[in-house]
Parts: structure tokens; sequence; C-alpha cells
């Protein structure tokens, strides 16, 4: 692969972090390198690779004469979006502005890797829990045609951010001590308790984060037919998103059959022998890039039916991983931008 210039956005924060050591973990070509964030965070020193590197206020001259730029969320891309393409660089997006846009290939590498041939400027990195959802059923989709999904979500605090951590961490002390804590970051406590909202509500009560992955899973599997419903909720646990998922499939898929495919399936790995009471944890799947999948049964109640446990690093392939993954895309295709 040749070298290329990258800016990262949002370099301090916990996915710009985490990008930084994803590009070094997988030894991504990178010439010259640029750090930026807000004013606020201007001037703070990262190393990458044995050198350090000096934060920079976000600008749009931070664009001039780079290749990628990884944006690690927040309303920056917005804000800087246009800036960038017009100066040659590819926007690889981490926040929700552009998911939605027909214009904007919504990419996870597993599923649709072709996707980033087609774009113009952007690229847009779906939402964590549809990454690690899709990844998933992609070859279950491919090998049986899914006709329905019924999703719960068990998502990690570390998704609300720093904060979520902070929180969740100092209302665990208080209660242990029997001190009060109010919440913050959440509508209600979520030491030893389940939080069924995540992200405001909207159309049908339902969040915006479950129209997320309603939405974003079609765009992503090219599929507006499939039917898919779902329940987001916060629980205690610092990192990894898991998921209760059940499907619909047009034609008969065993569970042993599902198995097979999944042990075969790009980022997915197989944890799935209940004698030996082992599935996918979170405990056990943080800091990893695959996706877990196991407790995978038929459905009792339906003829084409399949239940799947699917754990997640939210951090990782729910973001910084997935980022990462669509650079190495625009090198493989070789679809940069030509410089103007």
């Amino acid at each position: 692969m040749k070298k290329v210039n990258v800016v990262v956005v949002g370099a301090t924060g916990a996915v710009g972090q985490e990008i930084l050591n994803i590009l070094d973990e997988r030894n991504f070509p990178v010439n010259n390198l640029r750090l930026c964030a807000t004013s606020r965070s201007a001037g703070t020193e990262i190393e990458f690779r044995g050198r350090k590197y000096v934060v920079e206020e976000t600008t749009p001259d931070s664009f001039t004469d780079m290749d990628i730029a990884l944006f690690a969320g927040g309303k920056a891309s917005l804000e800087f979006g246009t800036a960038a393409v017009e100066r040659g660089c590819v926007i690889i997006d981490n926040s929700s502005n552009y998911r939605m846009d027909p214009a904007v290939p919504l990419v996870v590498p597993e599923v649709n890797p072709e996707d980033v041939k087609w774009h113009k400027g952007i690229i847009a990195n779906p939402n964590c829990s549809t990454i690690i959802m899709v990844v998933a059923l992609k070859p279950l989709h491919d090998a049986a045609g899914i006709k329905r999904v019924v999703v719960s979500t068990y998502q990690a605090v570390s998704g609300a951010g720093k904060e979520g951590i902070e929180e969740l961490t100092e209302q665990v002390k208080a209660v242990l001590e029997g001190r009060e804590h109010p919440p913050k970051k959440f509508a209600h406590p979520i030491a030893f308790n389940l939080i069924p909202h995540i992200d405001v509500f909207q159309d049908m009560d339902y969040t915006k984060e479950e129209w997320k992955m309603v939405k974003e899973t079609r765009k992503i599997m090219h599929d507006d037919n499939i039917q898919i419903t779902a329940t987001t909720v916060r629980v205690p646990v610092y990192r990894s998103h898991s998921e209760s998922i059940n499907i619909e499939t047009e034609r008969k898929l065993t569970a042993a059959a599902a198995k097979e495919i999944l042990a075969q399936a790009p980022g997915v790995i197989v944890q799935d022998d209940i004698a030996d009471n082992i599935y996918p944890m979170p405990l056990y799947t943080s800091h990893q890039d695959e996706v877990f999948v196991g407790r995978i049964r038929e459905d009792n109640s339906i003829a084409h039916g399949l239940n799947l446990w699917v754990v997640g690093d939210q951090i990782r392939k729910g973001a910084a991983t997935n980022a990462v993954q669509i650079a190495e895309l625009l090198l493989k295709y070789d679809c940069l931008l030509e410089k103007k």
C-alpha cells in the first residue's frame, strides 16, 4: 500500500484515541499525520509510533495536503466536511450526520465493501450497534434471506462516552457507601440498573438509537424489505455491546447450518458450546475487533426462525476499527480523491 496523509479529528476523545491505536496495530501506511480537536483540547501532546504530535484546533486548513480524514464523531464533520472534500480529502465520519444521506455510502467492510467505490468524498461509519448486528446477519441473509429481525440491545456505558463510564463508577461507589449520587449523563441511575432509553424518543415512541438500527441496516444490506424492530437498553457494563437477535428467514436454516456459516464468515467468531457454558460475554470480548456469536438455536415458535446472542466491542469494531477498515478499502480500490 502506498503511504497516505491522514488527519484524525477528535483525536483526544475515546474513539479518536482508539483510531490511533488501530492505525498502529494494523500497520496502516501513514505518511504525514495531523491530529485535530476543539480549541479546548488544542495543545495536547499525543504519541504515535514513537513520535509526539501536538493536537491542533480544527480549521478548514487542517485538511490541506491530506488524503484521508477520520472524524471521531460529533458535529465536526458538518462544520468542516465541505472544506475537507474541496481540498481533496476523503472523510470517514463516525457521527450520524451523513448516514442516511443517499449520496453517502454507509459501509461495514465485511458486509458491503464495494459501496466505498461510489463515494463523492464522504463515507459514513454506521451506528455501533448496527455494525455489530449486520456483521452477524449478512452471511445468514445471503444463505437464507432474512425477512424479519427483532433485536434487543444491552449497551455498555462507554457508548455514552467518558461521562458514562465515570457516572457508573461513581454511582456504584455511592450505592455501596450508602450515599446519594443523582444521575447526570443518563435519565436514571445506571448502577445496578437497566435503562430502556438510549437517545431521544421519536416516531411511534421508539428512540433515535432504535430507528438507527432499522434504517441503517436496510441501507447497508441493500434491502428495504427486511422488517426490523429494536429495543435498545443501557446496562451497567463498561465496554462491549450485547444483542439478543431473533430472525425469521425465507428458507429454512438449521442451527447447525447457521453455526457453520457464521464460523466461516469474515469478522465473526462463534462461541457456542453450552456443555461447557461457552457463549460470548462483554467482559471477554472487549478490546477485540471481531463480532462474537453464540446461543445459536432454532426459534421454537416459528418454522424458519433463529435466535442469536451477539457481542462486540463498540469502541473498536463498532467505531474505530470499522473506520480504519474503510480507510484500507480506499487504498485497496484506489479511490482517493484527486487533488485540485
